[in-house]
């Protein structure tokens, strides 16, 4: 299961503190009467930015594992929340998906990138549509687009701030932001409470 990691650090600032040292959780969120074996359970790593590594801990009884995730970073993504929507940004003010593929500089062939792109944008897009609905009054004049939400929330960078406005509702926002676990066949939600972790894929967005 993966969790928020409060912090105000970029990727940078975290990598070079080594921030995940500090990170903590005072009880297990199955059993927060502490009657389990819950502790600390090392990192894993992320391949972007080098040398990231995210805190894990475990309950034996639950046999579940937690991660702290700070605001920095994309959930099941590789990379960060800042160059996540910059990516996003810039197809949502290009003409064409294939113009703003090409203007991206992706190391991969167009094929290829235009599904790494369409699947960035419509999971953002996928985000916004979902807050939407779970917060009804302050967005229900936005448009599910970065554009928009930008625009009524006055901020640089609108995926940090929605973190931060929506954590009561990560658990039922899908990825990059939120950690709703992904849709197994039928419709059910898989991993409901275990959190997979291992390297993310290779990063990409040059």
């Amino acid at each position: 299961m993966q969790l928020r990691f409060e912090t105000g650090l970029t990727s940078t600032e975290y990598v070079t503190q080594e921030a995940w040292r500090n990170a903590t959780l005072e009880h297990c969120p199955l059993h927060a009467q502490g009657a389990c074996s819950f502790a600390r359970h090392g990192t894993y790593e992320r391949v972007s930015p080098p040398g990231t590594r995210i805190p894990r801990w475990y309950c034996p009884q639950g046999h579940c594992t937690f991660s702290l995730l700070a605001d920095c970073f994309a959930a099941r993504l590789t990379g960060t929340l800042v160059e996540l929507e910059a990516a996003v940004d810039h197809v949502e003010q290009s003409r064409t998906l294939e113009g703003a593929v090409a203007e991206l500089r992706l190391e991969i062939d167009l094929p290829g990138a235009l599904r790494w792109t369409r699947r960035r944008l419509q999971a953002i897009h996928a985000v916004l549509t979902t807050l939407k609905g779970l917060m009804p009054e302050p967005f229900v004049h936005c448009a599910p687009t970065l554009a928009s939400f930008r625009q009524h929330l006055a901020v640089e960078w609108v995926l940090i701030a929605l973190r931060a406005r929506a954590a009561v509702h990560l658990s039922h926002l899908p990825p990059p932001l939120g950690f709703r676990p992904p849709l197994r066949r039928g419709g059910e939600h898989s991993d409901t409470h275990q959190h997979r972790a291992g390297p993310d894929p290779p990063h990409v967005l040059a």
